[in-house]
């Protein structure tokens, strides 16, 4: 077990110019002992970059990297102790689980006895004792990632390190692998950085999840705040299944405060959405989750409305697209509507003119220009 420390990590790849790409931004993160962190974040935002920096197989541009507070930036990556697991399983053929699971204990000159208890210790906790003398090619997808995972884990390293790893397996197997990882790390208690653009991987496995954007972190926090506080629009828009619904609008005076004025409507601001520091005529962008919108079959005057657009059956809730708007134009925003079947949502088609009801402790504030949160 081990802390990890980042300290404005970068990672320029090229030459000068407009021919280098800053592909890992002033990244500061502190990982705590025994803490399972998840990089997040979609395709090019330098999750994987950062995460083969620490492991060795990438060379920080500037910055360091701290393992139980010892910079490692110039360890060869089998000096730093760690363990890695890629995507691919990179398993040998020629080699059963037993020969994986015996590999890195065979270069540490461990005794056969240890052998044999550390290897008994990870197949039980992997539940892998029918198929150690299997190959590569008797396995299950499932199995061969346990194996790389328990090939990577039985030599007991400082920091466990996974890009990816449950990228190649289908739903079921996905789901499978990743309770035994979870259940996995928990037991042994080693510090885990993890890697994926998976958000149902990420708010099920982490402890702290790191939002990358762009080479740079937008939030740290645990998968609630994440959800519930996002710091930006970046961070509101790629937590959540579906994503946070967007909106242009302008603050203006109201008759017993502030007001919004969004897309052919207008909402109150309350005392927990009041922005204190936007003014009259500011721009902001109205965000709301689709579960704190609610779906009305008969609009009455001055309340958000909008045409349905798309209705998608989800077992027991319907998922609805709604144009907001009464004639809503090409460009009108499209809001997502999470509603239970037996509700309004039941019997709505699309072209349907709807009524929508907006919690107002979900609405979310975000500046037009910077897209920071401001209320």
């Amino acid at each position: 077990m081990a802390t990890l420390r980042l300290d404005k990590l970068n990672l320029v790849y090229g030459g000068k110019g407009n021919a280098a790409t800053h592909a890992v931004r002033d990244v500061d993160l502190a990982v705590g002992d025994g803490e399972f962190c998840v990089f997040l974040g979609p395709s090019g935002c330098g999750k994987t970059s950062t995460l083969r920096m620490i492991a060795g197989l990438e060379s920080p541009t500037s910055g360091e990297i701290r393992l139980d507070g010892r910079v490692i930036n110039r360890l060869y990556p089998g000096e730093r102790d760690i363990a890695m697991v890629f995507q691919s399983y990179a398993l040998y053929p020629h080699l059963t689980v037993r020969g994986h699971f015996e590999l890195p204990l065979n270069a540490h000159k461990v005794p056969k006895s240890e052998r044999e208890r550390r290897v008994a210790e990870i197949a039980d906790l992997l539940q892998m004792e029918d198929v150690l003398d299997a190959r590569p090619r008797q396995l299950s997808g499932g199995q061969a990632q346990r194996t790389a995972i328990g090939r990577a884990l039985i030599r007991q390293p400082k920091l466990f390190l996974l890009d990816e790893p449950l990228t190649n397996l289908d739903a079921r197997l996905r789901l499978e692998t990743r309770a035994a990882l979870k259940r996995l790390q928990s037991e042994l208690g080693i510090t885990t950085v993890y890697v994926t653009h998976d958000q149902e991987e990420a708010l099920s496995l982490a402890d702290s999840i790191v939002v990358m954007h762009d080479g740079r972190v937008q939030q740290v926090a645990d998968s609630r705040a994440l959800y519930a506080d996002p710091v930006n629009r970046f961070v509101a828009g790629f937590i959540g299944t579906p994503p946070m619904n967007f909106a242009p609008a302008v603050v203006q005076p109201g008759t017993t405060g502030l007001k919004l004025e969004v897309a052919g409507f207008v909402l109150p601001l309350t005392t927990e959405a009041r922005p204190g520091v936007l003014g009259t005529g500011a721009a902001v962008t109205l965000g709301v989750r689709p579960g704190d919108v609610g779906l009305d079959g008969a609009p009455a005057d001055g309340m958000p409305r909008g045409r349905v657009v798309v209705v998608e059956p989800l077992g027991d809730e319907r998922i609805v697209s709604v144009a907001l708007g009464a004639a809503p134009t090409a460009d009108a925003p499209i809001w997502k509507v999470r509603a239970p079947k037996h509700g309004p949502a039941g019997g709505v088609a699309p072209g349907d003119l709807v009524g929508l009801t907006i919690r107002p402790r979900g609405l979310r504030l975000f500046d037009a220009a910077s897209e920071e949160r401001v209320a």
